[in-house]
């Protein structure tokens, strides 16, 4: 039983469309395992005092993640250029 509705008719699956979707996501998990270690290693004190993260490091990974993610989409934007141009 479908829970979209009885009318729903079945549509075929396109396996290039799965395996360009499972490339993103390998591509997305990649580059939040990047931030997430870089981001922890550059805003974490290695000495735990407390479970909770300080203001300071709070404030040191949003500004990592921010500055992260602005340099993955300069450098993303100018290959995408450098792709473009004739050869």
């Amino acid at each position: 039983m479908s829970y979209f509705g009885a009318n729903m008719q079945q549509q075929a699956v396109n396996p290039q469309n799965i395996a360009m979707a499972e490339q993103e996501l390998e591509m997305v998990t990649d580059l939040f395992n990047r931030i997430a270690d870089s981001c922890y290693s550059k805003c974490i004190s290695k000495d735990y005092e407390t479970g909770d993260l300080t203001q300071g490091e709070a404030v040191c990974i949003d500004r990592c993640v921010a500055k992260f993610i602005d340099v993955n989409t300069k450098v993303g934007e100018k290959m995408q250029q450098m792709g473009q141009q004739p050869q």
